[in-house]
């Protein structure tokens, strides 16, 4: 009973144990779920954001819109008062300097009366014309003023110069005669002579209050960040809650009337929402911040995410954990069933008892050295067996050279004078001395085009008046290294198995050593029997024995070079051979172009 008692007891902290032991991976899972949804929920944040700015965008800009056809109204009706005026004819026959003295007293009269009935009109404060002192018998300062007092205006050149059309001014002061100074804009238009049209009369002006354009902009509910002004044709604003920046001029992001604008200022973006006042040709301005655009929604929109990242992730970790209660017991199974397949496999050191996730980790990271282990020794295996097969290719490099020389050297003793034979001793001797260059693996270009030279010269004695040979070097090429006795093979075969089996003319060779970026190239070219272009193309495949001249020997040739090359430099590296059946063999070099302190 009691073993039955603990085995019961058993099962709920083996389970707690799996739960414990796979924490890592509930974490991960549970990151795993908590990312995506925090990005599905910048993604919608973002796209709410978006949608709720331009929503209320366009709500401003209806907003703004109206206000612009309102002020567009009122300015309408001040500019319908004015074309009253300019179409009445009392205003020219007042004005008429034709007229005696006595008539123009009591024009001066009606004239006033005239402008006094304009000024009943809500939003016309005052009527004034502005005419030359002879025109009018006198000036009443309150609705007929000199014209010469226009002169100092910032508009005035604008109005003279319109032609009768009418000009809205700015915002100005006005020191007014009965009723003191005031804020206004006015409605300005030249009056010409209705008989003779290049005779200016005077100016007519009809003010408004400023507070007419006060109450209809403070009646937008816009946030308390925005700015709203009116801006004239020119950019300069000409009407603003802030007085100090009346009169200047701002940057047009845009010359379009109407729309919405997104820019960047001093690092804050702004949206700037535009409305046409089409009565005096300005525009209705509104700059408000993005982050006063929508504060309000945007916060509940933040608090709606938090809420759904919170209530998504608490679901789903407990999701995760009633499968985890479900399976881990089979996981844990698996894990010791894998460990035990391991260890016959030949891991050692895994003595602990349990098959919990750590476990696991401990064997696969015991794996993971020695597999790196393995990969390190076969690396060194790999090099070592390439370092001694390339000493291997460069050992096999024609040694019958020697041979053929000693042997050419004792006929010479026989045949003719010690002289010629102190000669080739010491061309011999300068073969040897370059072509062991002390043990060094490269030399500089210079030095095996020499030795070609020298190689080319005893052959020359050997085989007198049969062929020509032209070695020539750009400085560039000069001073780099390449792998030794690289060329003396490849001069070899197109002396002894080109040109030599040509018999009916003299035999040529040039070698030109030249650089094109980081690439050295080495002709090698003869003029010999040449081959057959399959037999060319075959050469650096596989390792051919090419029979000598004298029909003895064996020589590697071609094919060792481009294996030496290839296995020092890389794949992209070697030789091409072209050639052609009596026409001759041309054997290029390609080589990584390098000096002598890039390669130790």
């Amino acid at each position: 009973m009691r073993g039955v008692l603990q085995k019961r007891r058993i099962r709920p902290s083996n389970l707690w144990e799996g739960v414990v032991a796979a924490r890592r991976w509930m974490l991960a899972y549970g990151l795993m779920i908590f990312l995506p949804v925090c990005m599905m929920l910048f993604v919608y944040y973002e796209q709410s954001s978006r949608i709720l700015q331009e929503e209320v965008t366009q709500t401003m800009q209806q907003t703004l819109k109206q206000a612009g056809i309102n002020l567009s109204s009122r300015l309408n009706y001040v500019q319908n008062s004015s074309n009253s005026i300019f179409m009445n004819n009392k205003l020219y026959e007042n004005l008429d300097p034709a007229f005696p003295i006595i008539e123009r007293i009591a024009q001066s009269k009606e004239l006033r009366n005239l402008l006094e009935s304009v000024q009943t009109a809500p939003d016309i404060v005052r009527a004034r014309v502005f005419t030359d002192p002879g025109n009018l018998y006198g000036f009443d300062l309150l609705n007929l003023f000199p014209l010469d007092s226009l002169k100092d205006r910032p508009w005035n050149n604008e109005v003279m110069n319109a032609g009768g059309s009418i000009v809205w001014t700015g915002i100005y002061e006005e020191n007014y005669l009965d009723s003191g100074p005031a804020r206004i804009l006015s409605c300005a238009r030249l009056l010409r002579h209705p008989r003779n049209f290049d005779q200016s009369l005077g100016v007519l002006m009809l003010d408004v209050p400023e507070k007419m354009l006060t109450e209809i902009i403070s009646e937008l509910n816009f946030p308390a960040q925005s700015r709203v002004y009116i801006l004239d044709r020119s950019g300069t604003i000409i009407y603003s809650a802030e007085q100090s920046v009346i009169g200047t001029k701002t940057a047009l992001e845009s010359e379009s009337d109407e729309g919405i604008i997104k820019r960047s200022e001093n690092g804050v973006e702004v949206f700037e929402v535009r409305a046409p006042i089409r009565a005096a040709d300005w525009r209705l301005v509104l700059e408000v911040p993005k982050t006063g655009l929508t504060h309000r929604t945007t916060t509940l929109s933040q608090w709606s995410g938090i809420a759904t990242v919170v209530g998504m992730t608490i679901m789903f970790l407990i999701l995760v954990f009633m499968l985890l209660a479900f399976v881990i017991n089979g996981m844990n199974r698996r894990i010791k069933s894998v460990v035990k397949t391991i260890r016959t496999e030949g891991v050692e050191g895994l003595e602990e008892p349990g098959g919990d996730f750590r476990l696991l980790e401990r064997v696969v990271d015991h794996l993971v050295h020695r597999v790196k282990d393995l990969m390190e020794e076969a690396y060194r295996s790999k090099m070592l067996e390439r370092e001694a097969e390339l000493r291997a290719l460069q050992a096999q490099i024609n040694p019958h050279f020697l041979y053929n020389t000693l042997d050419t050297i004792n006929w010479l003793a026989i045949s003719r004078d010690a002289d010629d034979i102190s000669h080739m001793i010491e061309s011999l001797s300068d073969y040897f001395r370059l072509s062991l260059n002390k043990g060094k693996d490269h030399v500089c270009v210079t030095d095996e085009l020499e030795l070609a030279r020298v190689y080319l010269e005893i052959q020359q004695n050997r085989f007198p008046s049969t062929f020509e040979f032209f070695i020539k070097a750009d400085p560039e090429a000069s001073r780099c290294v390449i792998p030794k006795l690289t060329l003396q093979p490849i001069v070899e075969n197109a002396l002894l198995h080109g040109i030599r089996k040509n018999k009916g003319k003299i035999g040529i060779i040039n070698i030109h050593a030249k650089r094109s970026g980081e690439v050295l190239e080495i002709t090698i070219k003869d003029n010999g029997i040449g081959m057959e272009e399959q037999l060319a193309s075959s050469l650096l495949s596989t390792s051919r024995h090419l029979l000598h001249a004298e029909g003895n020997g064996s020589s590697y040739g071609l094919y060792n070079v481009n294996e030496r090359i290839k296995l020092m430099a890389g794949s992209e590296y070697g030789l091409t051979v072209s050639s052609r059946l009596g026409e001759g063999t041309v054997v290029i070099v390609r080589l990584k172009a390098m000096k002598e302190e890039e390669i130790k």
